[in-house]
């Protein structure tokens, strides 16, 4: 059994995050997604609104396969817990992907015990707009022990913090639109009801 594993901030999850769990539940059997605190990231939402956030998502998401799921259990602060979590769910046969942004990639030396992490997965990662995928920071991770390949898919050129700095719903899927409504979660979406007064 192939299962993608795919933590992410998702602060807020946008259609970005969207493209990319349908596009890895054509390619895996298993889509395990989970809203994961990043320790290089400060003054995050918290945990359990990012959560409902990415079930709203992937309910949302049209796809023959029913095969993507919010296991928010997996999420960890070290991602090497979480790869110990998921063996422990799904077997030590079975083959785990972790797929990361880009932008991560210059991260991952400096993550906890990688060289460990990358004897017990392979590596997806997805490009995003504005984060080249360079060659120094790919033989690092390689020269760690990572087997490494790059999906051939693109992110879609929005980001959660644009949302969060400059309030672009362009970003967003109507039902996480209406659930940061709802809950109140950005100053952003807060400045956008008023505009919208004022018009």
């Amino acid at each position: 059994m192939r299962i993608a594993l795919f933590g992410t901030s998702a602060d807020p999850p946008t259609a970005g995050h969207q493209k990319i769990l349908r596009w890895l539940s054509e390619c895996y059997d298993w889509v395990a997604v989970w809203a994961a605190d990043n320790p290089f990231k400060s003054h995050q939402t918290p945990l359990a609104h990012r959560a409902t956030m990415l079930r709203l998502l992937i309910t949302d998401i049209d796809t023959p396969r029913q095969n993507i799921a919010l296991e928010q259990d997996l999420s960890s602060f070290r991602t090497l817990e979480t790869v110990e979590k998921a063996k422990f769910r799904w077997g030590e046969d079975t083959d785990f992907t972790l797929v990361i942004g880009s932008d991560l990639l210059n991260q991952l030396p400096r993550w906890y015990r990688i060289e460990d992490l990358l004897q017990q997965v392979q590596l997806l990662i997805v490009p995003r707009p504005g984060y080249a995928i360079d060659q120094s920071s790919l033989e690092a991770v390689q020269n760690l022990g990572g087997q490494v390949a790059i999906a051939s898919l693109t992110g879609i050129d929005v980001s959660s913090t644009a949302y969060r700095e400059h309030g672009d719903t362009e970003a967003l899927t109507p039902p996480i639109v209406a659930y940061i409504h709802q809950e109140h979660l950005y100053k952003c979406q807060d400045a956008t009801t008023k505009r919208y007064q004022l018009r």
